[in-house]
């Protein structure tokens, strides 16, 4: 065979193969919210807003008029995201605010002060979490994961539900994972007592996540609050930071690294769930990149929802309505 011959076979593949990663870095990283819409004087809590998609919606928010207030546990970090957010958007109306979501009693100081700085709140974003963490335990004796990105956005939403009806219509925006689809709720073993996998933890609380907003959604219905989740996309962001340092240097950064969103992609559908006019009625639905989308079978199982939803409120300490 001639060499030029095996030199346009060689190009062909090459250029084949790049077009291929190009398809596939424009779908894994698709879904954009172009809409312009203002929300100018909105009210607006964003867990976790102190870096990734949360400070990303936090700049999009406040571009758009919003009151922004970013909670978060570190207030060198919190403080630092407001200066830049103020910054970036030209609009001074953002302020931290320490949230532990680790902790029951700082949750319960948080919404004191809230309530006593607002009389009401238009949008509450449920965006901070951990993931993969090595097996530990919130202050209250909690499951790290279940307890963060569950329980604590779980209390901090019904202590603000009052002020979030006052603000109606309201939306809140539940952030959750696509990797929900690869456990179910264990109800014999909730918080990984007998058996702990960070990675089955993890899911776990990403479809208590959907769950819950299946479950509150119902609760809310004849209100002028709406409540959905949504998986942001695969994120460059510091989620990740627990997984071994090996996998993320030698095989997530230079494989993968070229299908992750940025966080500023990342942050698309949750900034749509929370302005789109068009979603003013829409409730109890879960979105990925910007669209609707059908989550796993158990995270449409009605009696899961509903068990979660009581066992929530028991472990937390809220009676049920």
């Amino acid at each position: 065979m001639d060499w030029w011959l095996i030199l346009i076979i060689v190009l062909s593949v090459l250029i084949g193969v790049f077009i291929l990663l190009y398809l596939l870095k424009l779908y894994a990283r698709r879904g954009k919210f172009n809409k312009t819409t203002k929300i100018t004087g909105k009210i607006v809590i964003i867990t976790g807003a102190n870096t990734g998609i949360g400070k990303e919606t936090a700049i999009d928010l406040a571009k758009r008029g919003a009151k922004i207030y970013i909670a978060c546990r570190d207030a060198k970090r919190g403080e630092d995201a407001v200066d830049e957010i103020k910054s970036i958007s030209g609009n001074d109306n953002v302020f931290y605010m320490q949230l532990d979501l680790g902790s029951l009693e700082s949750i319960r100081q948080f919404s004191n002060r809230f309530h006593q700085l607002e009389h009401q709140l238009n949008i509450l974003i449920n965006n901070a979490g951990v993931m993969a963490c090595p097996k530990s335990y919130t202050s209250d004796g909690f499951e790290m994961q279940l307890g963060v990105n569950h329980l604590g956005h779980f209390l901090l939403t019904n202590l603000l539900l009052g002020l979030l009806k006052a603000g109606g219509p309201s939306r809140i925006v539940i952030v959750s994972s696509e990797g929900h689809k690869f456990s179910n709720i264990n109800r014999d073993d909730l918080m990984s007592e007998k058996s702990y996998s960070k990675y089955k933890a993890y899911s776990q609380s990403k479809l208590a996540n959907i769950l819950f907003a299946k479950e509150l959604s119902k609760k809310l219905e004849g209100s002028s609050v709406t409540v959905n989740s949504c998986h942001p996309g695969v994120v460059q962001t510091e989620l990740g930071r627990h997984l071994n340092e090996n996998v993320r240097k030698y095989f997530i950064r230079p494989i993968f690294s070229i299908f992750m969103k940025t966080p500023l992609e990342g942050a698309q559908t949750q900034i749509k769930l929370a302005v789109d006019p068009d979603l003013e009625s829409t409730t109890g639905k879960y979105f990925c990149h910007c669209s609707e989308k059908l989550p796993s079978r158990a995270a449409r199982d009605e009696d899961n929802a509903k068990w979660l939803y009581a066992k929530s409120l028991e472990l937390v300490g809220l009676q049920a309505p």
